[in-house]
């Protein structure tokens, strides 16, 4: 079989037909077989400087230009509600390969760690029985979630040769289970000045405020915000955060200046510098931790490893388990400055490892500085802090967990590992555990991640 004729049969397998994809096409075209390998493409366009778009327009010339989505122009929950409810009318009307075309699909993410935690998002509100699971293109700047399930974390190349190989990556991919975590965070309203503590396109997007909350929430309390979303790589604050903070806002300020990935890791390096990250001597004054990672995945910073992997003994005295991805546990790795961070350039390098958790609760108390900096999925955010006797809380959570397709340099392991690709009989990973008196709306609101209609992503800032 030549190559020509395997590209041709690769295409075939992923192509899905209009009609199976839009509700206003009326008469279904008779097909032989359905698609073995359905796939639902969403690129940001502004990711990677044109990589985003000759990528749009590369995917678009090789399968049906309707199966393939421009996060700049719909936004993902609404495509999915809308193609997953066609599929399921036609599914109702006896149609037995829109059955097979749901079951089957597949979805691939173009852009960065922002961009990816979006659409798992996405997936994780839907609460779909069977959700399609997820592959990854690396169009960011650290593309950790990429790095993680073997889909690199250099910007891939676009033709269509580098599209067909990806393409092929996908159809062989396994499929694992990887923990979902919730997070809430409460602040009090501030007397003076504007109602958002936060400004809304400053925060990531899958951190959002709910303003209905039950009776029964203990952070309800009159003249305080609540927020809640949900992450799937990281969660850190200080220091980490604070130089992402600066290169974001740089990129916002200076797109031009942001043309790719050599360039925006430069930039990054030198802000770290600037920001004091690596200006303290390389004696510490003292081993109080500036910075403080909460870690799903075995990626952090564009592939690096904070937690390592301990020997049997520390392992033993400690109890600390495998970092698994389907675990239930979190990682949680200190670090006092950037010196301290390239110790995870040598073999065997490390942070310093403070705990394995299932639930992990912050308190910021009035103190000397007014404000500190956090960062969620390589989103990061300026986070004001108490000014009087206040406390700023965040709680971290597990909720579930979501599907990722693996490539075979995968270095993400599970406890359960791999999933046959060709069984669907997963349950929801969307379940809660409910506590004590929750009742159906804190439950809701719990699940509910980053897909609020009214949200607005600002593709000017993220990934």
């Amino acid at each position: 079989m030549s190559v020509q004729t395997e590209g041709t049969e690769l295409i075939s397998e992923m192509r899905i037909p209009d009609c199976y994809l839009r509700s206003d096409i009326e008469r279904v075209v008779n097909i032989s077989k359905p698609p073995t390998c359905p796939v639902i493409v969403f690129i940001n366009s502004r990711s990677g400087g044109q990589l985003g778009v000759r990528l749009l327009q590369t995917y678009r010339n090789l399968l049906n230009p309707s199966q393939i989505f421009d996060l700049d122009d719909e936004a993902p929950d609404q495509v999915l509600s809308k193609l997953l409810g066609h599929l399921e009318r036609l599914k109702a009307d006896g149609l037995r390969f829109a059955a097979d075309i749901r079951d089957n699909m597949r979805i691939i993410v173009a852009g960065g760690d922002g961009t990816a935690g979006w659409l798992l998002g996405v997936v994780s509100d839907l609460k779909l029985s069977n959700p399609p699971p997820i592959a990854t293109v690396p169009l960011g700047t650290g593309n950790n979630l990429p790095f993680s399930f073997g889909w690199g974390k250099k910007n891939p190349g676009t033709d269509r040769e580098s599209v067909k190989r990806f393409l092929e990556k996908v159809k062989k991919a396994k499929i694992m289970q990887i923990d979902s975590w919730h997070i809430r965070m409460k602040m009090r309203i501030p007397a003076e000045g504007p109602l958002d503590p936060v400004a809304p396109l400053e925060l990531p997007h899958s951190l959002h405020a709910f303003k209905r909350l039950s009776q029964s929430d203990v952070l309800n309390e009159e003249g305080y915000h609540t927020f809640r979303g949900g992450f799937w790589n990281y969660f850190s604050l200080g220091m980490d955060a604070q130089v992402s903070y600066e290169f974001h806002t740089e990129r916002k300020l200076h797109p031009e200046r942001f043309k790719n990935q050599l360039v925006n890791q430069s930039t990054y390096a030198k802000i770290g510098c600037s920001q004091g990250w690596f200006c303290a001597s390389l004696v510490h004054p003292n081993s109080s931790i500036r910075s403080i990672v909460c870690l799903n995945l075995p990626s952090f910073s564009g592939g690096l490893n904070p937690w390592g992997i301990p020997n049997d003994k520390k392992s033993r005295e400690r109890g600390l388990t495998p970092p698994y991805v389907d675990d239930g546990l979190l990682e949680i790795v200190g670090f006092r400055d950037g010196w301290h961070g390239l110790v995870l350039l040598a073999p065997h390098g490390h942070g310093t490892r403070l705990a394995q958790a299932h639930r992990v609760r912050f308190e910021f108390h009035q103190g000397a500085a007014d404000h500190t900096y956090m960062r969620m999925d390589g989103e990061p955010w300026k986070q004001p802090l108490p000014k009087n006797d206040d406390t700023v809380i965040i709680e971290i959570s597990h909720l579930g967990q979501v599907k990722m397709l693996a490539a075979d340099n995968c270095i993400a392991k599970g406890a359960q590992d791999v999933y046959n690709p060709s069984l669907h009989s997963f349950a929801d990973g969307n379940d809660v555990e409910v506590e004590g008196d929750e009742d159906e709306e804190e439950i809701e609101s719990r699940r509910k991640f980053g897909a609020a209609h009214t949200f607005r992503i600002d593709f000017d800032h993220i990934d």
